[in-house]
C-alpha cells in the first residue's frame, strides 16, 4: 500500500519521535483482533487471549475468525473494537471516580457504528443513560442495532445534526465527540482512507470538528467533561483543536493517567493533556484522545420541552399493560411510531421531553410491534437485559438452526402454538411464531445474516 507523500511529509514535520517509522506501519503492518465482552449478560473471557491493558473487558485475539457466523455475537454477549477505541473506558472510570461514582447523563455525539458507546454504557456508574446520536440515517441504524444487542435499557438513539443539541443547555454531566475525520489511523486497513486523504480534506475537518464541538458546548453542564477524540495522527485535528476548546470556550484539560501504558506518547508540542495510540507502539489502531472540564461548578439540568412532551400514551397502551409481565423491573410504557418501549421510571420524563428536540429512532427497550390487535414481541425485547427471559415457553437450537434462525429462515420448534423464545447456549436469541407445522421467523430483515458461506463447525469465541 502506498501512503500518500502529502501525509508522510506532515507528520515528518513535526520532529516528534513517536512518529517515526509510523509510514512503513501503515504500509506494511497487520492490525491486530480485539474484542470486549459484555459483563452485564455474564460473557465468559475468551481462553488464553491477553487482556487489553487499559480495559478490563478487552481482549485481544490470535486470529480474526468469523464472527459474522458466531450466535454470542449476535446475541450481544461481546463486542468487536479495536483495541485503542477501548481506552474510552479508561478515561469514563476517571470521570466515574471524580464524581463519586453518581448517576450521570451521558451524551456520544458521534456514535455509530457504536462501539465507544457500549464500552461508555460498561463503564459509567449504574443508574446512569446514555443518549447516542447519529448524523448519517445508514449509520444511526446501524447504531440502534448494536445498542439493542447489547442490551441496557438506559439508552436513547437519535439521529440529526449536532446542531440539535445546542438549544439543550448544560443538560449532560459527560459528552464525547468522536469527531468525523481524516481517517489516517484507519490506512492499514481501509484502502480508502488512503485514497481520501488530501491536504484539504485535513482542513475541511479540522473546521467541522470544532464546529461539533461547539455545537455541543452549551449543552455540558458546568464542570461537566468532554472527552474529544479522532482516529487521525496530524495535529490540526488534534492538539489544535483541545487547545481552541480550552482557549475559545472555556475548557481545562484533565490528566487521564493513559500515558502510564507502554506504548501511549503524549500530544505533541501543546501544553494539554492528550494521548496518541499509534500502530507500531501499541497493539491497535490510531487513536487521539483528550479529556476537559468544562470551567465553572453546577449540576445537569432537566431538559425544557420544545412542546408538549410526549403524551402518557394512547388506549393501546393500557391493553399492553399485560406485556409488563415481560420484564423484570417496573417501566413506564410508551409508544415510539408503532413500537412499544419500555422506559426507565427514573429517566421517563427526561426522555419524553429531549424527543421534542431530538429525532429519535430508539430510546429504552423496545418490547413489541403493535399490529391491529397484535401484540408482536420484539428482537430487541429479547437481547435486553431487562428481559424477564421465562416469560415466554422456550426452546434450544443447536449451532446450525441457530444460523438458520439468525439468517431468517424459518425453522421448526417442538413447542406450544404461539409466540416462543429461541435460545442457543441457554441464552435468548430472538423470536417465533410457531404456528404447529412451522414456524414463522421474527428474526429483523435487516439484521439477517447474508453471507452463504456458512461453515461446518461452530465458531465461538468465548462461553
Amino acid at each position: 500500500m502506498s501512503i500518500p507523500q502529502g501525509f508522510i511529509d506532515e507528520i515528518s514535520s513535526y520532529g516528534a519521535s513517536c512518529l517515526d517509522g509510523l509510514a512503513e506501519v501503515l504500509a506494511a503492518g497487520e492490525a491486530a483482533t480485539s474484542i470486549r465482552i459484555n459483563r452485564s449478560k455474564g460473557a465468559g473471557e475468551p481462553q488464553g487471549c491477553k487482556r487489553v491493558e487499559w480495559c478490563d473487558e478487552g481482549f485481544y485475539l490470535d486470529s480474526r475468525p468469523a464472527f459474522t457466523f458466531d450466535p454470542a455475537l449476535h446475541q450481544g454477549l461481546y463486542y468487536v473494537q479495536d483495541a485503542s477505541s477501548m481506552a474510552i473506558s479508561r478515561v469514563i472510570n476517571q470521570i466515574s471516580e471524580a464524581e463519586g461514582r453518581r448517576r450521570l447523563k451521558y451524551l456520544d455525539a458521534c456514535a455509530a457504528p457504536g462501539g465507544k458507546t457500549t464500552a461508555a454504557i460498561a463503564a459509567l456508574p449504574e443508574g446512569s443513560f446514555v443518549v447516542a446520536n447519529e448524523y448519517d440515517y445508514r449509520r444511526a441504524a446501524v447504531l440502534a442495532e448494536n445498542i439493542a444487542k447489547w442490551g441496557s435499557p438506559s439508552v436513547m438513539v437519535s439521529r440529526g445534526d449536532t446542531a440539535r443539541f445546542a438549544s439543550m443547555t448544560e443538560v449532560f454531566d459527560v459528552i464525547a465527540a468522536d469527531v468525523p475525520c481524516s481517517g489516517e489511523g484507519m490506512m492499514r486497513k481501509e484502502a480508502e482512507a488512503v485514497a481520501q486523504w488530501s491536504p484539504a480534506l485535513v482542513a475541511d475537518c479540522a473546521a467541522r470538528q470544532f464546529e461539533i464541538v461547539a455545537n455541543l458546548w452549551p449543552a455540558l453542564r458546568k464542570g461537566g467533561y468532554m472527552i474529544y477524540s479522532t482516529c487521525t495522527f496530524n495535529r490540526r485535528e488534534n492538539e489544535e483543536i483541545v487547545d481552541r476548546i480550552c482557549h475559545e470556550l472555556g475548557g481545562r484539560s484533565v490528566d487521564t493517567g493513559l500515558g502510564s501504558y507502554e506504548g501511549v506518547a503524549s500530544g505533541i508540542a501543546t501544553e494539554h493533556h492528550c494521548y496518541r495510540f499509534i500502530p507500531g507502539r501499541i497493539r491497535g489502531e490510531g487513536l487521539f484522545i483528550s479529556l476537559i472540564r468544562k470551567d465553572g461548578d453546577g449540576e445537569a439540568r432537566p431538559v425544557k420541552a420544545a412542546k408538549k412532551p410526549l403524551s402518557a400514551l394512547s388506549k393501546a397502551i393500557a391493553e399492553c399493560a399485560a406485556t409488563k409481565h415481560w420484564l423484570k423491573e417496573d417501566y413506564t410504557l410508551a409508544m415510539l411510531g408503532e413500537k412499544l418501549i419500555a422506559l426507565p421510571l427514573a429517566e421517563a420524563q427526561w426522555i419524553s421531553a429531549a424527543a421534542t428536540k431530538l429525532d429519535v429512532i430508539a430510546a429504552g427497550a423496545t418490547i413489541a410491534t403493535l399490529k391491529g390487535r397484535d401484540i408482536i414481541p420484539a428482537q430487541e425485547l429479547a437481547l435486553s437485559t431487562a428481559f424477564r427471559d421465562d416469560a415466554f415457553p422456550s426452546v434450544e437450537l443447536d449451532y446450525q438452526t441457530a444460523i438458520s434462525f439468525l439468517r431468517r429462515e424459518n425453522i421448526a420448534v417442538d413447542a406450544p402454538r404461539g409466540y416462543v423464545l429461541v435460545r442457543y447456549r441457554h441464552r435468548p436469541l430472538g423470536f417465533v411464531k410457531n404456528l404447529g407445522n412451522r414456524a414463522n421467523n421474527l428474526y429483523p430483515a435487516a439484521w439477517r445474516i447474508l453471507s452463504q458461506n456458512v461453515p461446518a463447525q461452530t465458531q465461538e469465541i468465548i462461553i
